[in-house]
């Protein structure tokens, strides 16, 4: 698998850190597991800031629970990361897709409570185009299965688009394979056309 796009560098900083939301990070972990320079990346970084640790004096502990962060990344003998699996409760072949609108599934993936954004898987048949959508801030979407294209080039499988509030896309899926997304936002995309604005309120996204 060669994997082309990546989390760009304030993302994985501030993963390596443990500072991005829970479903930020989901997505960054399992594009880390299967992907050899964005893990390198993470382990340079982790280490990094244990040096900028050890010069920091010591205080005490509060008594608030910190939030678990996400286990190392690793590969699983079926393909996919453990972090993916762990997150979907097993692999693709088992999810249960809800529908979207035409040519498009989905399935929301539920978020520890209090958890800002968005984390869901989407499904879109081969050759289907998306809406044109801006985001009303950040959005990372991983390939699992297939590839789209947009005006950024070809997403394919272990890909990772980390996107921001200017950009605007219309992904259109491999018009063989189709495409699978693992999705998390931080708000609801701009869409653009009345009718995908006429169902937004129906669909969450």
């Amino acid at each position: 698998m060669t994997i082309n796009h990546h989390a760009g560098d304030a993302t994985l900083m501030s993963f390596a850190a443990g500072a991005l939301p829970e479903a930020f990070s989901a997505v960054v972990a399992a594009h880390v597991a299967i992907c050899n320079r964005c893990r390198k990346e993470v382990a340079a970084l982790e280490t990094l800031g244990g040096i900028m640790l050890a010069d920091v004096s010591p205080a005490a502990l509060s008594n608030r629970v910190p939030m678990m962060a996400e286990p190392k990344a690793r590969s699983t003998g079926s393909g996919y990361s453990s972090p993916l699996a762990r997150l979907i409760g097993g692999d693709l072949a088992s999810v249960r897709w809800r529908r979207l609108g035409y040519g498009m599934w989905h399935v929301p993936l539920q978020l520890s409570p209090g958890s800002k954004g968005d984390l869901r898987l989407i499904k879109i048949a081969p050759g289907q185009v998306m809406p044109e959508h801006g985001h009303g801030g950040s959005e990372l979407s991983l390939i699992l299965e297939g590839s789209y294209t947009d005006a950024m080039g070809r997403f394919g499988v272990g890909d990772l688009a980390d996107l921001d509030e200017e950009v605007e896309h219309k992904p259109a899926a491999d018009r063989k394979s189709g495409c699978v997304c693992l999705i998390a936002v931080e708000q609801k995309a701009r869409l653009k056309g009345l009718f995908a604005r006429m169902v937004q309120p129906f669909v969450g996204i």
